[in-house]
């Protein structure tokens, strides 16, 4: 064995990204909105870039890749490398490092959501919310909690009590409960503490009533108290909450000394109550999500799929400018910067145009493979996965996945992400064609919503009644889907229908 330096000769196939197709295969995951903000940006860095009506693109297109009718779908990016137009560019993502996704084929979204005091209770905030005009206009107009208090410190209080009073109001969270304790407020400015209970005092009785609570209790029994309903039964009730949350009522009405419709009546006082008086005060402001594809059905009794291009601006690239532009320049600088200009502008135009194909076309094999559920309902959805897409249409699963990743589907049926049509398969107890996850758990809440309050029905039961409708599936499978709907035990269900009562 040599061990002098040599040189070799070796032949060997590698996957070559470029930036551009790297940044093409990213638009793929991007939705409407992603897209539209994207475009801003590019038209922006790119002067040859300029945001026109469709007639204007068909005008300015000279290879005529827009001519107002839709093409044949091709798979991703085809010919974004410099490659053939003809050949589909969908290398094997799972075998490359160029990526971190995993793609999934179900929706695992399945926490079980732990029911709180308040849920137990029942109680229902009276929130801010109502008929109103535009949501931007509502949000910026709403004041906020410390300015609504504060505005009534300054109208009652003075001096140290004032000073006192906005230590308190900053102190408390978006619900409206005090979070520091009154000692830790005493000490840090230095009052004693008397002082800073009667300030606290003060502060109570703002609006909204039950502000400035230290516990669930405290705020409900303030709002008891602003009610004239704070009798010595309604404050054993409100120091017996646990109990309440509980459902043991045989018992409290011993503690609280009452009949059966006496603690009826409490119970429903509790819940006109507010638990967080404070949330009115602190809207979110939550972003709309807007449909990235509409399915209708046809006169014809098929489905008609096509992108929602509202949300996306008509690019237009201004060769006249580049023309001008191009006469102007006379160093190899400029010439370069403007062919890249050029370059860049014609990639982006062809990249969103095979990003609108391919996302046509992977939400119309969609359709067709969910035909019943636009027909007939989510019962009726049937098991899909990545994989089944994939190979119907000739791409990788992984191009599936980022096609149906933020991506949201309008049909009258309502809008449902894209993610929402692929789940997991069911057997059939009869040995028949596998049922959808989605449509088991439909039959769950059916069920359950169906329910008398004197038969709650446990999991066990829900398994021999959707055996009896043709899903053979396991116990705890039950539970799980029952907890992912948010619904509770059989016991907990009993509980909420006594008090319901």
């Amino acid at each position: 064995m040599s061990l002098a330096p040599r040189l070799d000769l070796r032949q060997s196939q590698s996957l070559v990204m470029t930036p551009q197709l790297q940044q093409a295969i990213k638009l793929l995951a991007l939705s409407n909105l992603e897209i539209e903000a994207f475009i801003a940006e590019e038209l922006e860095k790119n002067p040859l870039l300029e945001a026109g009506s469709a007639e204007e693109v068909r005008e300015s297109d000279p290879e005529g890749d827009f001519d107002g009718e839709a093409p044949e779908p091709t798979d991703a990016l085809t010919g974004l490398n410099g490659g053939s137009e003809d050949a589909p560019l969908d290398v094997d993502y799972a075998e490359e490092t160029f990526h971190h996704d995993s793609p999934s084929d179900m929706i695992g979204a399945e926490g079980a959501g732990a029911q709180g005091m308040d849920g137990a209770l029942g109680l229902a905030g009276t929130g801010a919310g109502g008929d109103g005009g535009d949501i931007q206009e509502t949000l910026a107009g709403t004041e906020s909690l410390a300015d609504h208090l504060t505005a009534q410190a300054g109208s009652v209080l003075s001096g140290d009590d004032l000073l006192i009073a906005g230590h308190i109001i900053d102190a408390l969270d978006e619900a409206g409960y005090l979070t520091l304790p009154l000692l830790d407020i005493a000490e840090r400015l230095g009052a004693p503490l008397g002082q800073v209970e009667r300030v606290l005092a003060v502060v109570q009785t703002f609006d909204p009533t039950g502000i400035g609570a230290r516990d669930l209790a405290e705020c409900l029994a303030l709002q008891a108290q602003e009610a004239d309903r704070y009798d010595p039964c309604m404050r054993k009730l409100i120091a017996n909450l646990d109990l309440l949350a509980r459902g043991d009522l045989p018992r409290l009405r011993r503690i609280c000394g009452v009949d059966e419709e006496d603690m009826a009546d409490m119970i429903r006082e509790l819940r006109a109550y507010d638990p967080k008086p404070g949330l009115r005060f602190a809207p979110s402001e939550t972003q709309p999500v807007v449909p990235d594809i509409f399915v209708a059905p046809t006169i014809r009794g098929g489905w008609a799929v096509e992108l929602n291009n509202a949300t996306l601006p008509r690019l237009i690239v201004n060769r006249s400018y580049y023309a001008e532009l191009a006469g102007a320049a006379q160093d190899k600088s400029s010439k370069a910067w403007l062919n890249d200009s050029l370059q860049s502008a014609n990639w982006l135009m062809k990249a969103l145009d095979q990003r609108a194909r391919t996302i046509i076309k992977v939400s119309s094999e969609i359709v067709k493979q969910q035909e019943a559920f636009f027909r007939q309902g989510v019962e009726h959805l049937r098991p899909l996965t990545l994989r089944t897409i994939a190979e119907a249409i000739g791409m990788h699963e992984s191009t599936v996945s980022r096609v149906t990743s933020n991506k949201y589907l309008a049909c009258p049926r309502g809008l449902f992400e894209l993610k929402y049509f692929f789940t997991s398969a069911i057997q059939s107890a009869d040995g028949g064609e596998a049922a959808s996850a989605q449509a088991v758990k439909s039959h769950i809440a059916k069920l359950i919503g169906e329910e008398a309050p004197d038969a709650i029905l446990s999991d066990d039961s829900l398994v021999d009644l959707l055996r009896e409708r043709g899903f053979d599936i396991a116990r705890r499978t039950v539970a799980k889907y029952r907890e992912a709907l948010g619904l509770g035990s059989s016991v907990q269900r009993r509980r909420q229908k006594k008090l319901a009562g």
